[in-house]
């Protein structure tokens, strides 16, 4: 059990990442109870912040999905000696819209990140900002050979951060696809941050108000003064 799983833990970290936990002590409970569930999974989140930072405010109800995928297919081709070729097809939908796109990729991770890119630049541009730098992958039981759960951690990174995302399967592929979706998701969490933080800050507008009003208030208080 990680370090994670205590509810001072969960409520330091929490704190640290800017989401308040409520109930007299029962989300932190809840979140405990779920990272419990999934390590003995498989899942690690000391070192993907930004899947816990997700699942936490899933379960809090701080998180809604900017996107659901409904489906997605990969294929490899192997023609003789020739290089491999991988492919992919994914369906997603943002809102009401649905978009389904195919793409290729060096290896099958490679090509289904580059069709969710291709499916999601039309609804989120900024999608096009992150690159991902790291990919490892990690058996858990091996002693189940070829039918052995492994762990998938991305490392993702934009022009300002760098965040890591985890995935557990007995299919690298959909392991691969939870840290996808994570990273993909985090990154726009990230952009909702950035905006809320501006709607919270005054306008310059309204910092004109507040300056003028200042003002007129301090030469009413010096017109008085001179009466």
């Amino acid at each position: 059990v990680s370090d994670l799983s205590g509810k001072g833990n969960i409520e330091y970290k929490s704190a640290e990442m800017g989401i308040r936990l409520g109930g007299n002590g029962y989300d932190s409970r809840r979140i405990v109870q779920e990272i419990k569930r999934l390590e003995d999974q498989g899942y690690q989140f000391e070192a993907a912040e930004a899947s816990l930072e997700l699942l936490i405010k899933k379960i809090t109800g701080q998180f809604e999905e900017p996107f659901t995928l409904k489906s997605f297919r990969v294929s490899i081709e192997k023609n003789g000696k020739g290089p491999s070729i991988s492919h992919a097809t994914i369906k997603i939908s943002v809102g009401k819209e649905e978009e389904i796109t195919a793409a290729e990729g060096d290896g099958p991770v490679n090509a289904l990140d580059n069709a969710l890119r291709k499916a999601l630049t039309k609804f989120f541009p900024e999608i096009e900002e992150m690159r991902l730098v790291d990919f490892k992958v990690r058996v858990i039981d091996g002693d189940r050979g070829t039918a052995a759960k492994v762990r998938v951690q991305i490392e993702s990174r934009d022009g300002s951060d760098i965040w890591s995302t985890v995935g557990v399967s007995k299919n690298i592929i959909e392991a691969s696809w939870e840290a996808l979706e994570d990273s993909v998701q985090f990154k726009l969490l990230k952009r909702d941050k950035v905006e809320g933080s501006a709607a919270d800050s005054p306008s310059s507008g309204t910092l004109r108000r507040v300056l003028n009003d200042n003002l007129r208030d301090q030469t009413l208080f010096s017109n008085h003064i001179k009466e």
